[in-house]
């Protein structure tokens, strides 16, 4: 059993796949820091100094000016501006994964093969054929 999986440990495609999630890992965090220090702080001055992260409804505790307040008042909330934060971030991932994936896709595309010359005996078929029908 122990040899099994050390088999299937050492194949190329689980080796990739640990690596794509390092990777993934640390494109989350270059991600965050898009959505939160550089994209955000325009869309919330933009919007009267709105900061989406401070977005959330009070369901039971006391009622705050902020986040971090309810969160040290142990209110119970439902934080829909870390949900926006959130979405953005899925966004921004999602077209970089997929400009990424376009152009491996296109790197990786067979290129048409070029159309074979016609054996010698295919065309003197033809030219047969071309001259029993005159």
């Amino acid at each position: 059993m122990f040899e099994e999986f050390k088999k299937f440990a050492m194949r190329g495609n689980v080796l990739d796949l640990a690596v794509g999630v390092i990777i993934g890992a640390s494109f989350t965090g270059i991600v965050n820091s898009l959505v939160n220090d550089i994209i955000m702080p325009p869309i919330g001055l933009a919007l009267g100094g709105v900061d989406f992260s401070n977005f959330f409804w009070t369901l039971k505790g006391a009622t705050t000016d902020s986040l971090a307040a309810a969160k040290a008042a142990k209110a119970v909330t439902i934080n829909y501006g870390l949900f926006i934060n959130a979405v953005i971030n899925f966004t921004i991932v999602a077209f970089a994964l997929f400009v990424l994936i376009r152009q491996i896709n296109k790197l990786a595309a067979p290129k048409p093969a070029d159309a074979a010359a016609t054996p010698e005996d295919v065309l003197l078929l033809r030219e047969i054929r071309d001259a029993l029908k005159k």
